[in-house]
């Protein structure tokens, strides 16, 4: 239906109509009538914004597809009303459309009493132009459906890249009322001749097959079925004009079949949402965004959505703690008083309306969890706290001291942390959180001390893991923790723990070492340190019971197995509560030590020998150790070579001539740096052999017994390391040099 004020008329209540859409019936086709109105959004369009009480704005067309005429019809703004012969009228009231545009519902019944609604659009013209997408019932002049003309042979409409021209899109709207098969265009052609009609293509001779079909008598074009355009939105198809006996007498015409969207689809959402709002969160935040969908045409007034809340689940402790954009989604806090305690999750119905609000609706629920943040302070469960600890213990616990917090348990919000505020500047305890997290544990961290401080008064707080949320004022919870020291029986202290002195090793038998006394912590207890050696491994000192004095009992060696990094440790008691000291002496070196050589024999040719290398050693420091010097003694000067080597720390010992094959005593004379020198006797084995590779075949005789005896002797003889206090005979120092004939002769 077609409705305009006519303004060339100058008349107010002048309106025409036109069926749109006339019912056509082919004896070949099945019939079906659907009720209801014509269209699924009705239009009505006028010429001016202001619109006086009665006022008519064009007809209603409805069936209920008997032969009734009459219907009762009811809009849902007073402001308008319906007659039961479908005319549309101002009812009362002035109504001025502002924006160019009112909307409303319009109602009816169908023979079985089955209610029907319609949405109605007002529209201003000069506001609203360009596509509709409903169906327009305005115009100011009476008009059939579409009347086509087939284009002749190389004249006519615009011309496609091959045969045929295009005409104008004929528009449908979907799911239309009445009764099928419809007629969509007239063929407009002279009948000087019988003509024949056919179409083909996508909707008629192609799937979907048969959604339109042509009279091939009269060309008149029909859709025989209600369209859907979320199904197709559009057909493209040619109609055939065919004389009888002559061929095709016209060029194909394409026809474009565009399929007009009704808000025949609901917006639905895909989900359900779930998120999660923390209870301090403040208001005007964004929580959760919700979006529906509508298959409906888009950036069309049938898929323009709007959201609101319909529902809260509780209603606490407001029934508006959240709000919707109603064109975005967003959902966001607006209301005080989130609280996971009390109300630990919220329940929201929201719905997304079509036609801006006004259509069809869809549901979908929103699960707000709420979250702990921490706006509750933990408290200690008593204000003060008491204990006894003894003096000289470190890491023994003093007091466990609980806390309690209300938020969410085994969180940060939740877990606890301990400080010590006051009381304790020297750091003498420690405070830690048990694993509880809600425990606080005071150790202490040192040895406390009776006679010094024996009470300590501290003071304590309690915090969480993570600072308080923001807007929320809590105050700081705290307790009084008073450690009384218990007094006991202490040992006496040297002081220092571990006293260091720096002695030469020569010093003399009842020299003074040093003092080394202890005190009595317990200065009330008024009694007597005695003192005594509790360790000395060598047996070297003394000290006095009543002083502490140390002395030499023995002389002190530096070389001795005792000694190490040059230091000899004892250990020092002071009763009668034991305390112990160390003493730590360091031995300056003096040369006492003869530098010696370490072989005893050597095996060597008698002919061209080769050299031997003699190490020299010294049990005293560098200070008193090489450079050596050597030198040959008595009759081994004529029969044998010696110098140091280049280091100065080995001899280079040699045969001067040749002697017998028999066994030799070499006396060497070696000093240090400092001159402090022994005699050495080195026992040579001369063979009768050339070079370096030396072949000794065995002797017997007197030479070899003797040689034995001597052997056996050195045996039995001391086996410690000659000095300069010792002979010079290695192997016994009782036998006399004139029975070991030392003077180079053979044995």
């Amino acid at each position: 239906i077609y409705v305009q004020w006519s303004k060339e008329l100058g008349k107010k209540s002048v309106w025409t109509s036109l069926s749109c859409l006339k019912t056509f019936h082919l004896s070949s086709e099945k019939t079906t009538c659907v009720p209801g109105f014509e269209s699924k959004l009705l239009i009505f369009r006028v010429s001016r914004e202001h619109l006086r009480p009665g006022m008519r704005l064009g007809r209603v067309d409805f069936t209920d597809c008997t032969d009734h005429t009459i219907f009762l019809f009811s809009a849902d703004d007073s402001r308008f009303g319906v007659k039961a012969d479908g005319v549309l009228v101002v009812s009362r009231l002035n109504i001025v459309l502002h924006k160019g545009l009112e909307n409303f519902f319009i109602h009816s019944w169908d023979s079985h009493g089955q209610r029907i609604t319609v949405p109605v659009s007002v529209v201003h013209s000069e506001h609203h132009h360009g596509h509709n997408n409903g169906h327009e019932c305005g115009n100011a002049t009476y008009q059939q459906v579409p009347v086509l003309q087939f284009p002749k042979s190389g004249r006519g409409l615009r011309r496609r890249k091959r045969a045929g021209w295009v005409n104008p899109p004929l528009n449908v709207p979907e799911n239309q009322r009445g009764t099928y098969p419809l007629k969509v265009f007239s063929s407009h052609e002279a009948k000087t001749r019988s003509i024949f009609y056919r179409i083909t293509g996508p909707g008629a001779d192609l799937p979907p097959v048969g959604r339109f079909i042509i009279d091939k008598q009269t060309g008149n074009l029909y859709v025989t079925q209600s369209l859907d355009r979320e199904e197709t939105a559009m057909y493209t198809f040619e109609a055939h004009a065919v004389a009888e006996g002559a061929g095709q007498v016209e060029d194909p015409m394409e026809i474009i079949v565009n399929v007009i969207d009704q808000n025949d689809n609901k917006p639905y959402f895909t989900t359900e949402y779930k998120a999660d709002v923390a209870e301090a969160t403040a208001i005007g935040t964004e929580v959760v965004r919700v979006e529906a969908k509508d298959d409906d045409e888009p950036d069309n007034l049938n898929s323009n959505l709007r959201y609101r809340i319909l529902n809260q689940d509780p209603l606490l402790p407001t029934d508006h703690m959240f709000e919707i954009n109603p064109i975005t989604g967003t959902i966001r806090v607006t209301g005080k008083g989130l609280d996971r305690e009390k109300y630990l999750q919220y329940t929201l119905t929201v719905q997304a309306a079509d036609m801006a609000g006004e259509g069809l609706t869809g549901q979908t629920k929103v699960i707000l969890t709420v979250m702990d943040s921490n706006d509750n302070a933990p408290l200690f469960t008593q204000k003060s706290y008491s204990s006894t600890v003894d003096e000289n213990k470190k890491n023994v616990v003093v007091v466990k001291m609980i806390a309690t917090d209300e938020d969410e348990p085994q969180t940060p919000a939740w877990n606890t942390k301990f400080k010590i505020v006051s009381g304790d500047p020297d750091g003498l305890f420690t405070l830690k959180t048990g694993t509880n997290k809600q425990e606080g544990i005071l150790s202490t961290a040192k040895e406390l001390d009776f006679e010094r401080v024996s009470k300590h008064t501290l003071l304590v707080s309690v915090e969480n893991e993570i600072p308080f949320a923001c807007g929320v004022s809590v105050v700081t919870s705290t307790a009084t923790v008073v450690v009384n020291v218990k007094d006991v029986n202490e040992a006496a202290v040297f002081d220092p723990k571990e006293k260091l002195v720096v002695k030469p090793e020569d010093l003399a038998v009842d020299e003074v070492i040093v003092q080394y006394s202890a005190s009595d912590p317990d200065t009330a207890r008024k009694q007597k340190v005695v003192y005594k050696i509790m360790n000395d491994p060598a047996g070297w000192l003394n000290v006095d019971k009543d002083t502490g004095l140390i002395k030499v009992r023995r002389l002190m060696d530096r070389e001795a197995p005792f000694i190490t990094n040059n230091r000899y440790i004892a250990t020092i008691d002071a009763v009668p509560a034991t305390g112990t000291g160390t003493l730590i002496i360091q031995l300056e070196d003096v040369n006492d030590n003869v530098p010696f050589i370490k072989q005893h024999e050597i095996k060597m040719c008698n002919k061209d020998p080769a050299p031997q290398l003699l190490s020299v050693t010294d049990k005293d420091g560098p200070e008193f150790g090489p450079p050596y010097s050597v030198s040959l003694q008595d009759m081994s000067k004529t029969h044998w070579t010696a110098r140091m080597n280049d280091s100065r720390t080995g001899i280079i010992l040699n045969l001067a001539t040749e002697l017998h094959s028999g066994y030799y005593s070499v006396i060497l004379r070696v000093a240090d740096k400092h001159g402090l020198e022994q005699d050495s006797i080195i026992k040579a084995e001369v063979c009768d052999c050339r070079g370096e590779d030396v072949m000794c075949t065995q002797r017997v005789g007197f030479g070899w017994l003797l040689c034995a005896k001597l052997c056996a002797l050195l045996r039995k003889g001391e086996q410690k390391e000659p000095t300069s206090k010792d002979n010079i005979f290695y192997y016994n120092r009782d036998q006399s040099r004139e029975d070991d004939q030392v003077n180079g002769h053979q044995f």
